[in-house]
């Protein structure tokens, strides 16, 4: 009777082991397929019986075969269970995802158990992997991770332009200063304005000021380097940090500027509007007791533009 009981229990667990919804892998310590149950034979397209007695690596041979042999060993001389999480590794053999999660995810993204079966006589003569399907956590997870990162890029840009807000821009400008301090690295800045802008606004409406700000913005993002800061003042004012750029550098960069924005046209009820700006330029040096020094200069380059004229770029001039 034992005997029977025991015949039973065994094909109780067989039953178990082919309609749980992991994958169950048992292979000699040659790593040739003992086990392979229901979940492994629909998501890989083997049976079982086509599988039996080949390898781990023959059946996948993107298997990182170092690695794993590595992990596994460790294990069985530990004779502990190991495991690798799809944080660090997506998955450990490629397999579609089918989960219902509006095309996010192409293959399976997967944790792993590694477990070492000891038989009757003590030895570890065989080692089972537990596949977990963990798509469905691992895409909220990385949604998520995409929201928060979207909110902070929001949490540092202007609302009507996508350029760095003044808060963020400011603490660029901070930074740069305590680098120049202590690398004296040239960093500049230019500062300017729409011309006129009021102007804009009172005779073509805020829609249009709207859109020729963010016009401006688009050039200005467009011609800054990647390691440069484009930000938007307040209103129609606006600014780009220049690392590593001297006066003459900066100059140049806000001539080019100038004369981009000069050609831009902003249609007006089938009528193109040109404007232009008055741009200033200031560039840090070791008298300058903080970062608001640098702000300043630009500003007061920026007035001189204004009161000469406009349409035209002034270099701060320590007098």
């Amino acid at each position: 009777m034992a005997a029977q009981f025991d015949i039973n229990e065994l094909h109780w667990l067989l039953d178990i082991v082919q309609s749980i919804d992991v994958g169950v892998v048992v292979t000699d310590r040659d790593y040739r397929v003992e086990v392979w149950n229901s979940f492994m034979e629909n998501h890989s397209g083997r049976s079982a019986t086509e599988v039996a007695q080949k390898t781990l690596f023959e059946l996948f041979p993107e298997i990182d075969q170092a690695w794993f042999t590595h992990k596994v060993e460790t294990a069985v001389m530990l004779g502990t269970r190991a495991f690798t999480i799809w944080e660090q590794r997506p998955n450990l053999v490629r397999f579609k995802s089918y989960q219902p999660i509006t095309g996010l995810a192409d293959e399976m993204y997967q944790n792993v158990t590694i477990l070492p079966l000891r038989s009757t006589n003590g030895a570890t003569d065989h080692v089972c992997l537990i596949i977990y399907d963990v798509t469905g956590v691992a895409v909220n997870k990385r949604q998520l991770e995409s929201a928060n990162a979207q909110l902070r890029e929001l949490a540092l840009r202007d609302g009507l332009t996508g350029l760095l807000n003044r808060r963020h821009w400011e603490q660029c400008v901070e930074h740069e200063f305590a680098r120049h301090m202590r690398y004296e690295t040239p960093v500049s800045l230019v500062i300017f304005d729409i011309d006129h802008f009021k102007a804009v606004n009172d005779t073509y409406g805020h829609q249009t000021g709207d859109e020729v700000i963010r016009e401006v913005a688009r050039v200005t993002r467009s011609m800054a380097r990647e390691t440069d800061y484009a930000g938007r003042y307040g209103g129609e004012e606006f600014v780009v940090l220049l690392p590593d750029t001297d006066l003459n550098g900066a100059r140049q960069f806000a001539e080019r500027l100038r004369l981009a924005i000069s050609k831009l046209r902003v249609e007006h009820q089938d009528r193109p509007l040109q404007f232009t700006v008055s741009l200033g330029v200031a560039c840090l040096d070791t008298k300058m007791s903080n970062h608001a020094e640098l702000i300043e200069r630009a500003d007061k380059a920026l007035y001189r533009s204004k009161e000469s004229g406009r349409n035209q770029t002034t270099v701060f001039q320590d007098e």
